[in-house]
């Protein structure tokens, strides 16, 4: 690994570490606490007690009403779905998309640890990219940042379905999972739904300021990350500008439809601007 990318890691590390540590720990803990029940025993029926809770065979046994005892699993596995694609190597303020989403997803897996959770890595573009099985302890999160921020994808485009496909292909148990993406696709619905029914998602959407108005500098070329393709393009033209803005807002608007109708948490993040407040912002919506 060479300099440059050593002290990339250690700066995203120190960061994520302290704000994990000093603003994260108890807001992702009531945020994300485990949702799942475990057996834990069983003890005499009382009065008020959820009938449906009877363990008929201990009932039976000692000829008195026994319920069971649930307890919630306070162990997670949390997983990261993070989109590699063209269009996360777009900014222009002071970082790329790219950058911020390795700084969002260090922040969140540090938190993960801190609460003793497993955290694992789904990559992708148009495929699926690369797949960290869920760990726990700090040589595994620095190996999650190392990739976010070495990895050179060998797809360009987004295929957001077959990265839910995967997630709940591979992960059976009921997870906590974030999806970090500026979400331009098209058809991912279905894929959302089911990963929505399954496990316990959130979805953080990636954007840069340029990507909601084009700036007048007459004309420019513009290529687009995920083809590849080069056009130039008349910035100082009212309706250039006004057709740029609505290709910004269908997918907007698309992905804010969706997210609203299975109920998916959700936050933008904007490159260039603290990504603090609208991550403490989810926890306290799920708190």
């Amino acid at each position: 690994m060479n300099e440059d990318i050593i002290k990339k890691v250690r700066r995203i590390e120190i960061k994520a570490r302290g704000l994990s540590q000093q603003l994260f720990s108890g807001e992702y803990h009531s945020a994300f606490k485990g949702r799942g029940m475990a057996f834990s025993e069983v003890r005499e029926y009382q009065y008020g007690d959820d009938v449906r809770n009877i363990d008929w065979n201990v009932t039976a046994r000692l000829n008195h009403p026994y319920i069971k005892v649930f307890e919630e699993e306070r162990e997670l596995t949390v997983m990261l779905l993070i989109d590699v694609s063209g269009s996360n190597l777009f900014g222009t303020t002071t970082q790329y998309k790219s950058e911020l989403v390795a700084e969002i997803a260090a922040t969140l897996a540090f938190s993960a640890i801190h609460n003793n959770d497993k955290v694992g890595v789904v990559m992708f573009s148009d495929r699926i990219e690369k797949f960290i099985p869920p760990k726990k302890g700090s040589s595994h999160i620095l190996r999650i940042i190392r990739e976010l921020i070495d990895f050179r994808p060998t797809g360009h485009g987004t295929d957001i379905a077959e990265a839910l496909r995967y997630f709940t292909n591979v992960t059976k148990k009921r997870s906590t999972a974030f999806l970090l993406s500026d979400l331009y696709d098209d058809d991912y619905e279905n894929a959302l739904k089911i990963a929505a029914s399954k496990h316990d998602l959130a979805v953080l959407r990636i954007e840069d300021p340029r990507e909601r108005e084009l700036p007048r500098l007459g004309l420019m070329p513009f290529e687009d990350m995920e083809t590849g393709e080069v056009r130039w393009i008349d910035t100082s033209s009212a309706a250039v500008r006004k057709a740029y803005n609505d290709h910004y807002l269908k997918y907007k608007n698309r992905a804010s439809e969706l997210l609203q109708k299975y109920g998916i948490d959700n936050v933008t993040m904007t490159t260039g601007e603290d990504f603090v407040k609208p991550l403490i912002g989810l926890f306290k919506m799920r708190g």
